[in-house]
Formats: structure tokens, C-alpha cells, sequence
């Protein structure tokens, strides 16, 4: 399961991608570039201003998985939600602490340790959450990486009208930093070329995913907003793949979408109706290196998509490419840039939870655009490159 990445484009730049990752150095052969000031996520293109805040929950019910010391789990969850307040001050992306454990982790050196502490966001922090009910988005990161690295599609999904629930599934990061100041790192690095690790992983977070659901209305001031009728998942990696394993368990989960991430959840040879979308690199093409798609394609009954970008990497459904320059990384040639796979991914994101959780027919998901050419639709109408 261990992975060969290439730095670039971001804190990751992935060949073989799949759930899990395990980074490298950057190449040695890499011209030097000198790093830029402190990255400015793109401005969510909904028309509410975004408010976010930070819960942290224990659940005493189990266990920690992964540390064998702790006999309850403890989460980190952060929300974005609609706000009626657009000043005051902007919510971190990450401490300085953070980003020095995820910079060391993934073997970046090319800039000062605390850079993505100093990336500016661009949602309230304790803004009052405002409005009616809104569907609720539960996000899930990959393997290694914090809930932040998907900060800049949480914030646009809250400012088009959703509550955005994203979890820090702990000991899976290179850092989370709990209720006490404490931080956690990644116990499960050790493990991830286990056998059966992804699945043991994927169920792990599912249960993160279903405790989370069952706390957020009571926990949360502002849980009036949310719909509970109205939930979705969307993952990252092997975030992707416990979006769908979460929609086979957990009947609150009524769509999910997978960014990337090789499956592993057990789907009835019956079938699953609920609607699922994949999107993801090249490697994702029929008859590809991962064949997890191929395989769960045909035990989907219900709406689907299969998307494939063109020159994407694992990692350019992140905020990690918009990293680049304030890191000093130069992105390899033909990869797909930065802001267009933040574009891509929002775009379709939105269009896909719109049609399943807003009942809003969305004729980009019905075939290929020529807005994004790089978009392609499979199986029936790609072919490898």
C-alpha cells in the first residue's frame, strides 16, 4: 500500500495514487524556486459570507483504534456554515505546529516550517450561523492529511448554502491538535502497509462518521440549521472510500462522492441505489492501475457518475497545489494548474450535491462540457491516454 510520490504541486504530488499515501522527499534534481508570501485561499463563489468554528467531542462508547493507551476517541471536528457577519477576523487554517509536523511528514524543506499556518482563509471564525435549514456535507481528508487541506471546497460549499461538517480522523495526520492543546500524530503511519489496513482505516472512520452525526445536534448552537433529512458525504482518498463505506452503513448518508480514493467497503451483490459520484486522476481510467472503481461501478444501481480530470494528481483535489509557490515547489510539467483543479473540483462538488440534496437538475453532470474539456466521462466515453 506504500506509495512513490512526487513533491510538487502542492505538498503532494502522487504517481501511484490511492486511499492511503506515504510521501517522499522532493526530487534532488528539482531547480531551486524561491518561495512566494502566504497563500490566500480562492474566494468561495456562493453568494453567503461563511462562518466557521471548532467542536471537539470524545466518544466513550470505544476505544481509540489506533492508540492502544487511550480508552475513549477523541475528535476534532471543524464546521462552515452560512453567516449573516462579513467582518472580523478570519478563521486559521492551521497552527504553526501543524504545519511544521505535516511539512516534516511529507518531506518538504523548501520553506520555513510554519508557512501553512500563515495561509489566509477566508471564513469568519465564531461568526453567529444564520438562515434557514441547509443540507449538511460531512467531509472526510486522506490519509496523513488534516481536515484543513480541504478548507478552500468546505468554505465554497457553506457559502452556497450548506453546513459543512469536517472531520480530523485522529492519529491518522501527521498532526491534530485536541481540546487540551495536546497534538496528536499519526500512530497509524506505522501501519499502512499492513494487511487489510485500508479496510480496518475506512471502517474506522466510519464509525467517526456515524458518532459525529449523532452528536452534532446537540453539541452545536447553531444545529438548528441543519436538515437532518438532507446528509452527504464527500472524502478524499481514503476519505473517498469511507464516503461510500458510510453510505452502506449509515442510512442518514444519502449521497456520497469519492476524490480519488481506492475503495473498500463491501457493497451487497444486490446492489446500492443511493447516488455516488467518482472523481479522480488518470490512474481511474478503465482498465487503470486501480481497478476498485471497475469493480464497485458495477454493483451501483442507482445515479452515478465516473469522472476523470486530465493531468490531475492525488493530491489536486486539495488545497495542497495552492501551496506551491509558498512553498517553493515547482509543479511538474503538464500537471493540471492549481486553480483550475480547485475550479474543477468545486464546480462539480457543488453541481452533484445540488442535484441530490437540493433536488436541482444539473445538466453539467449529464455529459461532457465544453467549459471543462479536461473532465471525462467514463466508463462509456473515455478511453486511456
Amino acid at each position: 500500500m506504500r506509495q512513490i510520490l512526487v513533491i510538487a504541486a502542492g505538498l503532494a504530488v502522487v504517481l501511484t495514487a490511492s486511499a492511503c499515501s506515504t510521501p517522499a522527499p522532493p526530487r534532488s534534481d528539482a531547480p531551486p524556486v524561491t518561495p512566494t508570501g502566504p497563500t490566500t485561499l480562492p474566494a468561495p463563489t456562493g453568494d453567503r459570507p461563511v462562518g466557521t468554528t471548532v467542536l471537539y467531542l470524545t466518544d466513550t462508547s470505544r476505544p481509540d483504534p489506533w492508540n492502544l493507551d487511550v480508552d475513549a476517541r477523541e475528535l476534532k471536528v471543524t464546521l462552515w456554515y452560512p453567516t449573516e457577519q462579513r467582518d472580523g477576523q478570519r478563521a486559521p487554517y492551521m497552527t504553526p505546529k501543524e504545519s511544521e509536523l505535516l511539512m516534516k511528514g511529507s518531506g518538504i524543506a523548501s520553506a520555513p516550517y510554519d508557512t501553512l499556518s500563515k495561509t489566509r482563509t477566508n471564513a469568519v471564525q465564531d461568526a453567529a450561523p444564520t438562515g434557514r435549514k441547509f443540507p449538511l456535507v460531512v467531509l472526510s481528508p486522506g490519509f496523513t492529511k488534516p481536515m484543513s487541506t480541504l478548507t478552500s471546497l468546505a468554505e465554497d460549499l457553506a457559502s452556497r448554502g450548506y453546513v459543512v461538517a469536517g472531520i480530523d480522523h485522529t492519529y491518522e495526520s501527521y498532526a491534530t491538535t485536541l481540546s487540551d492543546g495536546r497534538v496528536a500524530e499519526c500512530l497509524a503511519c506505522d501501519s499502512d502497509t499492513d494487511p487489510g489496513f485500508g479496510t480496518w482505516a475506512v471502517q474506522g472512520r466510519v464509525a467517526d462518521v456515524s458518532f459525529v452525526l449523532d452528536r452534532l445536534p446537540s453539541v452545536w448552537d447553531g444545529s438548528r440549521l441543519i436538515d437532518r433529512s438532507r446528509i452527504a458525504m464527500v472524502g478524499q482518498s481514503i476519505g473517498g472510500a469511507a464516503a461510500l463505506a458510510a453510505m452502506v452503513q449509515d442510512p442518514r448518508v444519502r449521497a456520497g462522492i469519492d476524490l480519488d480514493g481506492t475503495t473498500y467497503a463491501r457493497i451487497p451483490k444486490t446492489g446500492f441505489s443511493k447516488p455516488f459520484l467518482f472523481m479522480g486522476t488518470e490512474q481511474h481510467l478503465p482498465g487503470g492501475r486501480d481497478n476498485s472503481w471497475d469493480r464497485d461501478w458495477k454493483l451501483l444501481t442507482g445515479w452515478k457518475r465516473w469522472l476523470v480530470l486530465t493531468g490531475a494528481e492525488h493530491q489536486s483535489f486539495t488545497d495542497s497545489p495552492l501551496m506551491a509557490d509558498a512553498l517553493a515547489i515547482k509543479p511538474l510539467p503538464g500537471t493540471l494548474p492549481a486553480a483550475r483543479g480547485a475550479e474543477l473540483t468545486r464546480t462539480y462538488v457543488a453541481a452533484f450535491l445540488d442535484q441530490h440534496l437540493k433536488s436541482q437538475r444539473q445538466s453539467l453532470l449529464e455529459k461532457p462540457s465544453s467549459r471543462y474539456p479536461e473532465v471525462k466521462f467514463c466508463p462509456e466515453t473515455c478511453g486511456r491516454s
